[in-house]
């Protein structure tokens, strides 16, 4: 029967099922029909979540403690008083030191101020990938796009001789090549054993939307006159993972075949309103507990819609410079907005953690392209933050990048024709 369970934590779903993997040390998986056959499992989550208030109320009668008040609103907004808030006891304890050092080192305004493009925040993980990660930098135009390609030492892999992976450097559309253009290429190339070609596209504030995607489909047009569009990934952090689904959105638009399968990391294909992030409850609550600030003041309620025009009033529009003047319901911009785009991606791999400002945006994404029948799977690792697999010495890192190369390596070619 639809979702019949076959195995500890996973249930079997039909053509265009979406699986949801909550990351960390000792994973376990969940797959979820698109079907929506899945009225056993929400049917758990209710025992479950009536379980935990029960409990709650358990423990204060135990300790005689009682937490204090939260307020909430008749609009259902909540005020919650200051508190607390460990790191996650899921963790490995490389995973635990991290964050700790994370959240100390971005209270430092120095270390985000971009050095020959690579943030000391990010330098010394990016030393440490150039001493694990052994592959040959080829520095080149494609499409008239500036391009590194990257390719293992060890030699490609056979059933990866033809095949290609397109990285879209994260950085917020203002910066951060060649560093972060690195970070995401250079354990992929080498543990995957795949050539990859990081695209220099052009970015803000110099650039706004959409520069950046007509720069990956110039590069994109090239790259199908050696290989078949099959054959051909995209994937990108943060920025890179938003100009991922826009690029698919472009494609779409512009009569460009879709490539084999996409990764969206660090993102979702939303585009928050009012100036910040990707939207959802995670600008107010994954934000403070992963980047050590508080969120920004709620939206104003956008602004009347000026007939004829392209963007939005200044209350919709995206605090990055870049998509400045770019219409957050344009799916050009955020295909979420509109399921006939969106419906018709290719295989996608999401990853996102717990204390992403974007795993909102990551989860709705998700959850939309499994209402659509689009093969798509999330995974969400448990205490890590926007970006968090930069750091290669940390085994939630290691689980991310053997996420991302068995992906592709399964998604890519004829097999899921």
């Amino acid at each position: 029967m639809p979702g019949a369970v076959t195995a500890p934590g996973k249930i079997k779903g039909k053509k265009g099922e979406a699986m949801v993997k909550i990351g960390g040390r000792g994973r376990y998986g969940v797959r979820v029909g698109a079907d929506g056959a899945s009225g056993f499992w929400r049917g758990v989550w209710l025992q479950l979540a009536i379980g935990a208030l029960f409990w709650a109320a358990e423990a204060v009668a135990q300790d005689g403690h009682m937490p204090p008040p939260l307020a909430v609103d008749n609009d259902g907004t909540v005020h919650v008083p200051a508190m607390s808030v460990p790191v996650s006891s899921y963790l490995s304890p490389e995973g635990k030191a991290y964050l700790a050092e994370h959240l100390k080192q971005v209270q430092r305004p120095e270390m985000l101020v971009q050095v020959n493009g690579v943030p000391p925040l990010l330098a010394g993980y990016l030393e440490r990938q150039r001493a694990l990660f052994a592959v040959e930098r080829e520095d080149t135009n494609i499409g008239g796009v500036h391009a590194y390609i990257y390719t293992p030492k060890e030699g490609i892999a056979g059933s990866n001789k033809k095949r290609v992976l397109i990285d879209l450097h994260g950085g917020g559309f203002s910066g951060c090549w060649p560093g972060c253009a690195e970070l995401e290429s250079l354990p992929i190339a080498a543990l995957g054993r795949i050539r990859v070609v990081s695209l220099d596209y052009r970015e803000g504030p110099k650039y706004q939307f959409p520069a950046a995607s007509e720069d990956v489909a110039a590069a994109y047009r090239e790259l199908l006159k050696s290989y078949r569009a099959q054959d051909i990934g995209i994937y990108g952090c943060s920025a890179g993972g938003m100009l991922t689904g826009m690029s698919v959105a472009w494609f779409q638009r512009h009569g460009l075949p879709v490539p084999g399968a996409v990764g969206m990391f660090c993102a979702g294909a939303t585009l928050g309103e009012g100036g910040f992030g990707f939207g959802g409850d995670a600008t107010y609550t994954a934000l403070p507990l992963g980047e050590g600030r508080a969120p920004p003041p709620a939206a104003a309620p956008p602004a009347p819609a000026t007939p004829g025009a392209t963007g939005g009033g200044a209350a919709k529009r995206s605090g990055l410079g870049y998509l400045a003047n770019a219409d957050p319901h344009d799916p050009l911009v955020a295909p979420a907005a509109s399921a006939e785009v969106l419906g018709k991606f290719p295989p996608t791999l999401i990853i996102t953690g717990t204390r992403g400002f974007e795993v909102s945006s990551a989860l709705y994404t998700h959850s939309q392209m499994v209402r659509l029948g689009v093969d798509a799977e999330l995974h969400v690792w448990e205490g890590m933050f926007h970006g968090f697999f930069y750091n290669p010495d940390v085994p939630e890192s290691r689980d991310c990048y053997d996420v991302i190369v068995k992906f592709f390596a399964r998604h890519l070619g004829d097999a899921h024709r």
